[in-house]
């Protein structure tokens, strides 16, 4: 798994950061900080709740170990991260505003889905939830394709994870 993370990294660095000297480092920063604080937010209500006896009696067969998910998500945020950074230094005045409504939309719900479905243990309320987060993925894909292609393909491996996500959430109601 860290083997992974190492060469999504290394991806990340060779379509982000392949000509140093045109870093916007601020943006990049405040990219990375913004989306990883999102992240931080999630496992605010998820820490002292996978373990519980509600989430062990109705999880899914089929969810992944939770070792797995610290990883996965590590990685889907450099990347959303990456995604971000392309989008806003490589969008015109006007295309700023639709990343800075996509981006901001999808990681506030991101976050919410964690107190939605953790803190408030209402696995209903946060598939409804899960499934709009999953259509603005589809939305920052948009905006993003039409500024910087890289910035679009590096947001697939996150709209596919939600998929699974999806199904995860399902799995507790049904």
């Amino acid at each position: 798994m860290f083997r992974f993370i190492y060469k999504t990294i290394k991806f990340i660095s060779f379509l982000v950061l392949s000509n140093a000297m045109n870093i916007t480092w601020k943006v990049l920063v405040v990219s990375l900080l913004v989306v990883f604080l999102t992240g931080f937010l999630g496992t605010l209500a998820m820490k002292d709740s996978v373990n519980t006896q509600w989430y062990l009696d109705n999880k899914p067969s089929f969810t992944p170990p939770n070792y797995v998910f610290g990883p996965v998500w590590t990685t889907l945020y450099i990347l959303i991260a990456g995604a971000l950074y392309l989008s806003w230094t490589k969008a015109k005045k006007k295309e700023k505003k639709k990343v800075a409504w996509a981006y901001g939309t999808n990681l506030i719900l991101n976050a919410l889905w964690s107190f939605l479905f953790f803190g408030l243990l209402n696995p209903l309320l946060a598939l409804l939830e899960i499934v709009i987060l999953w259509m603005t993925i589809f939305w920052m894909i948009k905006v993003s394709y039409k500024i910087d292609k890289r910035a679009a393909w590096m947001l697939v491996p996150y709209l596919l994870w939600v998929a699974v996500a999806i199904l995860l959430n399902a799995g507790f109601l049904f």
